[in-house]
């Protein structure tokens, strides 16, 4: 399986950069993990909200293939704990994933034809992260679930 990571714009600041650089070097130990950056749109003051995710929603779905499982990282999606999400890493190895897609919207989130092609969304929190930020966290969330999977000491219950 093969996990990926398709973002809404870049990331920016160099702290965030090097910490995300440490997991995905320590992911390489179990898993193949890409991020793939897609470009924030420009000129956008003459575009509503729902233009502008319809727009962001032509450029997701073109890095889509029909066999992906896609999972939205949404406000309104489910909670899970790090023990759940290493489960939910599990299930989708076992069912034999191949790509395993998880999305970062842009700054007003999904357009419709996002949620439709989702197969399941997940929220990191109830607090609000910047886009940036929620990078690093769900890098070291993969990380953490593939430690708990093998029972090596990085997570503590």
């Amino acid at each position: 399986m093969k996990i990926t990571l398709l973002c809404v714009g870049k990331t920016e600041e160099k702290y965030l950069n090097e910490g995300i650089e440490i997991y995905l070097k320590r992911l390489k130990h179990y898993i193949k993990l890409e991020i793939i950056e897609i470009p924030e749109l420009k000129n956008t003051k003459g575009l509503s909200q729902e233009q502008q995710k319809a727009k962001e929603a032509e450029l997701i779905l073109k890095k889509l293939a029909s066999t992906d499982f896609v999972v939205l990282l949404d406000e309104r999606g489910q909670e899970l704990s790090s023990l759940q999400f290493a489960d939910l890493l599990n299930k989708r190895m076992l069912a034999s994933t191949q790509n395993l897609v998880f999305i970062i919207g842009g700054p007003y989130g999904f357009d419709n034809s996002i949620y439709q092609r989702a197969n399941e969304k997940l929220s990191l929190s109830k607090l609000t992260f910047s886009h940036q930020m929620v990078r690093l966290f769900f890098v070291e969330q993969v990380y953490r679930a593939f430690t708990i999977l093998k029972n090596e000491p990085y997570h503590h219950e």
